[in-house]
């Protein structure tokens, strides 16, 4: 061979030309003779298109010509499976996700109106499930219900059996009740720790639903009716005690509350324990107020009727949560 000028330095010995045999010229590199070694490439390792799993993967087509080449073959990476799999975890987790919203909505629902339907039917037996003592409790405390923020206490003088409405209220409050029907009604009168002042307290127990029971205190309302003294209830006096005198034109204080969450209408009147007649008698809403100087309000009555009306409403609905309670 010509010399090229390159000297060697080793002592290996150079191929001989003659040996090498000749290839046509490739990209890969300068034909033999041009001054420098030809260098062919083995044939590449390839896994013929299939993943690790043994399947083929469409993604990597397998091509009989590459096998007869030299070039470097690069194979795709294995991106399906992974996508794949990807999109299925997305879908099945907010598919529970989903789900699990959707049923814990319907669910929370249906026990909610379910809840509140019960407790509603509950209250309307208490009537006759529960102890006396327990509705008109013999002695009420009224922490802060007085004039001024003084504390009220309260003593029970008498029960009323239950009974229909017929002569429980006047025919005008009667009319206005009619509506909700009257399935029973319990009294009890109170009196103050000077036993000067006397208040009867009662609850009607209605025929009624929760929806009759929201019209009628939409009405109270909107109408003003618990403010009109010709809608006052009636005491409930009992000969031999401190509220024998305790008669319609003694009556100087009263509330109406319609419940909407029980079939019960929360009512209190009050006045004087010395049988006074009483001219100008006034809602408790308004005889609470500070700077009132009527005298139903300067006496407290006001504070009388709606503290024991408030608390007797609290003791009964704590009373219809247990009462609703299913058995286990």
């Amino acid at each position: 061979m010509p010399d090229d000028g390159t000297k060697e330095t080793t002592g290996r010995p150079r191929p001989d030309p003659g040996d090498v045999p000749a290839e046509p010229p490739t990209s890969a590199g300068p034909a033999p003779g041009t001054g420098r070694p030809y260098v062919s490439f083995a044939e590449p390792e390839t896994d013929n298109g299939f993943d690790s799993f043994g399947s083929f993967d469409s993604f990597d087509t397998y091509d009989p010509l590459d096998q007869a080449t030299t070039r470097l073959r690069t194979v795709p990476a294995r991106t399906r499976p992974r996508l794949v799999a990807a999109a299925a975890c997305l879908v099945l987790g907010l598919g529970l996700i989903g789900g699990a919203v959707t049923g814990s909505w319907l669910t929370g629902d249906s026990a909610g109106a379910d809840g509140a339907l019960s407790s509603f039917a509950a209250a309307g037996g208490l009537w006759h499930s529960v102890p006396v003592d327990q509705l008109f409790p013999p002695t009420v405390d009224g922490q802060g219900a007085g004039p001024g923020g003084a504390d009220r206490t309260w003593t029970r003088v008498a029960v009323a059996p239950d009974s229909g409405c017929a002569d429980a209220f006047d025919p005008l409050l009667r009319q206005v009740l009619a509506p909700v029907g009257c399935l029973r009604l319990l009294r009890a009168t109170y009196t103050d720790v000077t036993h000067s002042q006397i208040t009867t307290v009662g609850m009607l127990f209605t025929d009624a639903d929760a929806a009759a029971m929201t019209s009628l205190k939409a009405r109270f309302r909107q109408q003003g009716l618990d403010r009109r003294t010709d809608l006052m209830p009636r005491p409930y006096a009992v000969e031999g005690t401190v509220a024998a005198g305790f008669g319609d034109a003694q009556r100087a204080s009263w509330t109406v509350s319609v419940l909407t969450d029980a079939p019960v209408v929360v009512y209190a009147v009050s006045g004087f324990a010395d049988g006074r007649v009483v001219t100008a008698p006034q809602p408790a809403a308004d005889a609470v107020k500070p700077g009132v100087t009527t005298a139903p309000a300067q006496a407290g009555l006001g504070n009388d009727a709606q503290g024991l009306a408030d608390r007797v409403e609290r003791s009964l609905r704590s009373t219809v949560g247990p009462a609703s309670e299913k058995p286990s």
